[in-house]
């Protein structure tokens, strides 16, 4: 049973994203370059925990850190589960493995003040691309969707009559998500500069680049990244922070956690709680604020 079995499995059958697939194709093939180097050991079938200890020594030597090292070593869990259940091994050597510690990694999301600056300002170019990174930005706030799921969104998923969008998820999975009626004036407006701008033959994806070509991860990354500098002074922004921030927002505002679990695409309710980190200052004040002792508690 070689890694291609594994690859093929996670690919097919769990239907892991592109993303996560080549991460795992890439932690695998530098797991075994390393044992190969260093053990002349052809195959990581085989390994104890010594050799994968070893991986993790020369790791953290090359100053990576304990989460990405976390990361590295979940992957390899997962290949020696994948061996377990084909019954290609008997033990995991990863079965008696603590993860190493590693400090919580918190998001800061980005205001709404600094949301608000930013989508209701003349800072966007008044031609197509400025249209564009406009309707991306406000798709990611609108929506709460995924970069990748941005990316691969069909024109035919975007409904305006219904308000709703069919978003295609991780593994596969479809939801649906609202639309708020601000967003779909704005994405009529868009479509309507698409459709006069180019004549597509291939009209299949909702969002395209000045070129007439499907959207690239970089240039999406790079608008939102552009943009929020301009009105926010955050260390990070990206499309995971806006995705956090529509997340935050709405607990803030009272959401249903389910419901906002629903929205993301979460498959567990716990996926969903690391957004609710933000949300428990505002939740501290309604607390102190309504209780009927609250003027004698500690801010």
């Amino acid at each position: 049973m070689s890694i291609k079995h594994f690859l093929d499995y996670i690919n097919h059958e769990k239907k892991y994203s592109h993303h996560t697939f080549t991460a795992y194709e890439q932690n695998l093939s530098d797991f075994q370059t390393y044992c190969s180097k260093n053990f002349t050991l052809k195959t990581i079938e085989s390994v104890d925990y010594y050799h994968i200890r070893s991986w993790i020594i020369f790791l953290v030597e090359m100053q990576n850190s304990n989460r990405t090292i976390n990361r590295k070593i979940s992957v390899l869990r997962s290949y020696y589960k994948f061996l377990l259940k084909t019954e290609t091994i008997k033990i995991s050597p990863l079965k008696l493995h603590k993860p190493l510690k590693a400090s919580k990694k918190i998001n800061v999301p980005f205001s709404i003040d600094e949301v608000s600056q930013l989508l209701n300002g003349d800072l966007f170019p008044q031609d197509y691309q400025g249209l564009l990174e406009k309707t991306i930005i406000s798709v990611f706030y609108y929506t709460g969707i995924r970069r990748q799921e941005l990316i691969d969104l069909k024109t035919v998923a975007v409904d305006l009559d219904s308000q709703f969008i069919k978003v295609k998820g991780k593994r596969n999975k479809e939801r649906l998500i609202p639309l708020l009626p601000e967003l779909i004036s704005l994405i009529r407006i868009y479509l309507k500069e698409k459709n006069k701008i180019f004549n597509l033959i291939d009209k299949t994806y909702f969002f395209c680049l000045p070129s007439g070509i499907k959207l690239n991860e970089g240039f999406v990354y790079q608008t939102v990244n552009y943009y929020f500098s301009k009105v926010s002074t955050k260390v990070k922004k990206s499309p995971h922070i806006l995705r956090h921030s529509f997340a935050t927002h709405l607990l803030n505002n009272g959401a249903d956690l389910n419901a906002v679990k629903e929205l993301l695409g979460h498959e567990s309710v716990a996926a969903t709680q690391v957004y609710t980190h933000g949300s428990l200052k505002r939740i501290q004040e309604i607390y102190a604020k309504a209780h009927p002792r609250g003027k004698n508690l500690k801010k």
